[in-house]
């Protein structure tokens, strides 16, 4: 199979949680372990950082790969979901892995998955372990997947595990509380490992602290340890949490001693996020006269912060380009949309999008009112055409309504 035969046997095969949703979820690890000893333990090799989070794990995880990367290392990034191209989920100091080395591993394994019905994001994490290990990665960053204790990347013993923050999302997998989703998340955490925590509210916070107990681990609490503030080419108001946890995260790195990292490196990293790892879709800008930005933000905590730094910008008319997945509690988010906005309706293109009509009827009775659009595509356009220069145009509410945009992939 060439690459985009691979690809697609991947997407339609096997279950995969970015188009399926529930249907794709697994219970325990029993497949992962299958797997990873199927393909000689590749992730004994490697040394790693382990990042979980509600919100804020991809741009954490981007970050400390640049920083790394400004130090002189050779980073592994896995990363989930993908924009443009499943490449994008695994990456060595920016560049993506090779279409050959997809293609080689699938087909080398296909038996073997297809007979022990190995989930599209099992063997995402197989083929990234067993990439760094090959291409002998100083250190791989490594984004879970949803939750952590069972996430199929929970099969690491890192140098240092993070857990940016806590929000209700994917509750029908996580629990529908914060102390639910916090104990998901700190089931990455491993004995005599160091945590650091990003923010947490005093219910996730015991949680944290019970288990850092139970499995005699250093926590650090980032946000009441970190003060300095560094500019970055990540410029959305979120960020500030993202960078303290980063920057406590380094500061553990440092103290074991493993690795250097210097403040110059730091201070470069983050200057240049994107250009080092081709992060997208982070409050994006798209254009000028009138401003485009896109977010994947697209839970309560995300959409809140994202929101209202919209509404802090100067713009004339409003413009909300809006689609979200069928499994999103609309009565949760909607409310965080401001009302004095034109709203284009739209559904992203995966089986899990919500039909513009249901998400259209739902958003009129929150009192936001629009037009609904056969394609992200035709709304942004429709969008465009309708703006004046001194209009401001927001795209977003899933990460894979801004995965249909025209913004640039990789670097």
């Amino acid at each position: 199979m060439n690459y985009q035969e691979t690809t697609a046997w991947m997407f339609k095969q096997l279950p995969m949680y970015q188009l399926q949703g529930a249907s794709a979820y697994k219970k325990d690890l029993t497949n992962t372990h299958l797997l990873i000893n199927h393909l000689g333990n590749p992730q004994k090799d490697l040394k790693c950082i382990h990042v979980a989070g509600t919100n804020g794990k991809g741009s954490t995880s981007h970050m400390l790969a640049s920083i790394l990367q400004e130090a002189g290392y050779k980073v592994g990034l896995y990363t989930s979901p993908h924009l443009k191209d499943f490449r994008e989920r695994i990456k060595i100091n920016g560049i993506e892995i090779s279409e050959d080395f997809v293609c080689d591993f699938i087909n080398q394994n296909k038996v073997f998955f297809e007979s022990n019905d190995i989930s599209f994001f099992e063997m995402s994490v197989g083929l990234a372990f067993a990439y760094f290990a090959k291409e002998k990665v100083d250190i791989a960053i490594i984004e879970v997947g949803m939750g952590g204790r069972l996430d199929a990347t929970n099969i690491i013993t890192p140098l240092v595990s993070v857990i940016t923050n806590i929000g209700l999302d994917h509750t029908q997998f996580l629990g529908n509380t914060l102390e639910a989703v916090a104990f998901e998340k700190a089931g990455i955490i491993k004995p005599a490992i160091p945590v650091v925590i990003g923010q947490y509210t005093p219910e996730t916070k015991a949680v944290f602290l019970a288990k850092a107990k139970e499995t005699n681990s250093e926590i650090y609490f980032a946000s009441d340890l970190i003060n300095e503030i560094y500019p970055s080419d990540l410029v959305g108001d979120y960020q500030v949490h993202n960078k303290k946890t980063v920057l406590q995260t380094i500061a553990v790195l440092n103290n074991q001693k493993e690795f250097k990292i210097a403040h110059k490196n730091i201070t470069s990293g983050l200057l240049q996020v994107v250009k080092n790892t081709g992060l997208q879709g982070r409050w994006q800008q798209l254009g000028n006269s009138p401003k485009i930005i896109c977010d994947t933000a697209h839970n309560k905590d995300g959409l809140e912060i994202v929101l209202n730094q919209v509404q802090n910008e100067i713009f004339d008319t409003l413009h909300i380009v809006l689609g979200v997945v069928n499994d999103k509690d609309l009565d949760e988010i909607l409310p965080l949309f401001p009302k004095k906005a034109i709203y284009y309706f739209c559904k992203p293109n995966i089986p899990r999008g919500l039909d513009t009509s249901i998400l259209s009827e739902k958003a009129k009775k929150h009192g936001l009112n629009g037009s609904c659009y056969s394609s992200v595509t035709e709304a942004y356009n429709h969008a465009k055409n309708t703006a004046t220069e001194s209009d401001f145009i927001y795209i977003g509410g899933s990460t894979f309504v801004v995965a249909e945009l025209p913004i640039n992939k990789g670097i």
